[in-house]
């Protein structure tokens, strides 16, 4: 069996030259776009600093609202409860 470029003729060897020429090309940029691609991902998953700033703010947000909300619920007394206790 033979090849398909190698079918029925042979090639000039400038034209097998400049083949040769465009397989290295597409090699190089295959990886190229690999690692471009890579590094796109790497970029889109990777948390910035602003964002873990809001994430944290967001937290302490939410922490501090439970511990507002829990304060002012558990520190009310009812008014029985105090005219009951002895002094």
């Amino acid at each position: 069996m033979t090849r398909k470029d190698a079918a029925g003729h042979q090639m000039t060897p400038t034209d097998q030259y400049r083949k040769q020429i465009g397989k290295q090309d597409w090699k190089k940029s295959k990886k190229e776009v690999k690692a471009q691609k890579k590094r796109a991902d790497q970029k889109q998953s990777a948390m910035g600093a602003k964002e873990m700033v809001l994430v944290a703010a967001a937290l302490c947000a939410l922490v501090g609202g439970l511990y507002m909300l829990l304060f002012w619920y558990l520190g009310e007394r009812p008014e029985s409860v105090l005219q009951e206790a002895p002094s």
